[in-house]
């Protein structure tokens, strides 16, 4: 099943972070994302004007919300930067693949 068909699950106390074969396994659905030391996704887009990246902003965020999971978000004029990690499990889970492969679909 491909990233964008699988929904992000809630953490248990007790989630893992991908190894490292896993994060590159991974990596490969989201080519355009930058792996940062196994333990973040990162991405920024371009924008013409602050309005259109605001309202891109806004569109991750219903779609956060509606994944139940949170990237950190930068929004300046033009540009919007994407930071993904699981918090809990101290790096990178499925969930941060799924919500990178989905934020790509906005």
């Amino acid at each position: 099943m491909s990233l964008l068909e699988r929904k992000c699950q809630p953490c248990t106390g007790g989630t893992k972070p991908l190894g490292a074969k896993a994060v590159s396994q991974l990596s490969n659905e989201i080519a355009t994302w930058k792996v940062l030391g196994d333990k973040f996704l990162s991405k920024e887009w371009a924008f013409s004007d602050f309005a259109e990246a605001l309202a891109f902003t806004n569109r991750v965020g219903a779609l956060a919300e509606e994944e139940g999971h949170h990237p950190d978000i930068y929004l300046t004029w033009g540009k919007v930067k994407l930071d993904i990690t699981t918090h809990d499990a101290g790096g990178l889970t499925e969930n941060d693949f799924i919500l990178a492969a989905k934020c790509d679909k906005l």
